[in-house]
């Protein structure tokens, strides 16, 4: 660690300060009054180390807490030239803080962290350092890849996290490990040009998903995800179990909103596959039935003309097996109608990627001038 530090030294000693990237960190903060100065020292305290490369600014966001968080994030910022606090009357929810706090950044690169550090501030340098070598335009600190780690976190929580990473990541055209994380770094002026629109904990997929619509590189780092005991939380941020379950199914609706979005196919032109074939396999049932009992029909008795005969060879085989009819009938008709709105919602998805482009490039056109 001291051979790293002196070497950031040496390597950066020569740079004029003008010349440092700023760097914003953006912590949104909720009802956070019993560890908000412990964890805002450490984080400041981290970053003073990196003053040899980069200059960088904190923005905390009062997302309308209940506590006394907005007197005691003022009170800090007075200590500091470089910490700003943006207040919310109420609280709006996390993607409401985070643009709210992007909209008071001015870095080149912007990172956001909780405020309870459950990814620790040395992720920062690392971040960092990922963006500027691969010149990606998001970097997310993940830690469902090779080389990450959790520790504490419960397990249902953990299992819940875990399923929504992956079904995001099997919708996901980008393969990744971490979409609904928030310990992340941006390039400022990428992250600028998307026009955000959630208020809750979808901002992050929701980030993601406009990156992927243009072709944006996106980039991930093992992490440590380290849970704060539940002793450790503050009591104003502790929720009742309906509280819980009602943020969870909103959180879960989110998730399945995204995972369409990334990939509607999934979600009717692969369901109608599979009605097509529960209808084939039940129809070839009902027609083999129908050729069986037209056949005997035939042998047995005389029939003035064809369609009688297979008007009665279909009445025969549904009396036989109604049950072939009724499932392929209503597979068939499923299997068409999902199939149909499978093309109408990629048609869709096609018309929204044209205009989000548009929008986009209409939007840093009148930025540059």
């Amino acid at each position: 660690m001291v051979n790293t530090v002196l070497a950031r030294s040496s390597r950066s000693s020569s740079i004029p300060e003008e010349a440092k990237p700023l760097v914003s960190l953006v912590t949104p903060a909720y009802n956070e009054a019993l560890i908000l100065e412990k964890n805002l020292a450490i984080l400041c305290d981290y970053m003073e180390s990196l003053e040899t490369e980069y200059r960088w600014e904190l923005v905390i966001v009062n997302d309308g807490s209940r506590d006394n968080t907005g007197e005691l994030a003022e009170a800090f910022a007075r200590t500091r030239k470089n910490v700003k606090v943006a207040h919310h009357p109420t609280n709006f929810g996390m993607g409401q803080a985070l643009r709210t706090g992007f909209e008071r950044c001015e870095g080149e690169y912007i990172i956001v962290l909780d405020m309870d550090l459950s990814f620790a501030p040395e992720h920062v340098e690392r971040l960092l350092d990922k963006i500027r070598q691969t010149h990606a335009k998001i970097v997310t600190a993940s830690p469902y890849m090779k080389g990450g780690k959790v520790s504490n976190v419960p397990f249902f929580r953990l299992l819940l996290s875990v399923c929504a990473n992956w079904f995001l990541s099997f919708t996901t055209k980008g393969n990744f490990t971490s979409i609904t994380g928030m310990a992340r770094v941006y390039d400022a002026e990428f992250l600028r040009s998307l026009n955000l629109r959630s208020k809750g904990m979808d901002i992050n997929p929701e980030i993601l998903h406009k990156a992927t619509l243009l072709e944006a590189r996106v980039v991930e780092i093992p992490a440590h995800l380290r849970w704060i005991p539940q002793t450790d939380v503050p009591r104003s941020k502790r929720r009742k179990s309906s509280m819980t379950t009602m943020k969870i199914l909103k959180h879960t609706w989110s998730i399945g909103f995204f995972g369409f979005l990334f990939r509607p196919v999934m979600f009717f032109v692969l369901p109608s596959l599979f009605f097509f074939a529960i209808a084939l396999y039940s129809n070839a049932w009902a027609l083999i039935h129908c050729w069986n009992h037209y056949h005997r029909l035939v042998q047995q008795t005389s029939f003035e003309n064809f369609d009688t005969a297979v008007s009665a060879a279909v009445a025969a085989a549904f009396q036989q097996s109604p049950h072939s009819f009724v499932i392929g009938g209503i597979t068939l008709m499923l299997g068409i109608q999902l199939f149909g709105l499978g093309v109408l919602s990629m048609q869709n998805k096609s018309y929204f990627e044209e205009l989000f482009y548009l929008g986009t490039s209409i939007y840093k056109s009148s930025s540059r001038k």
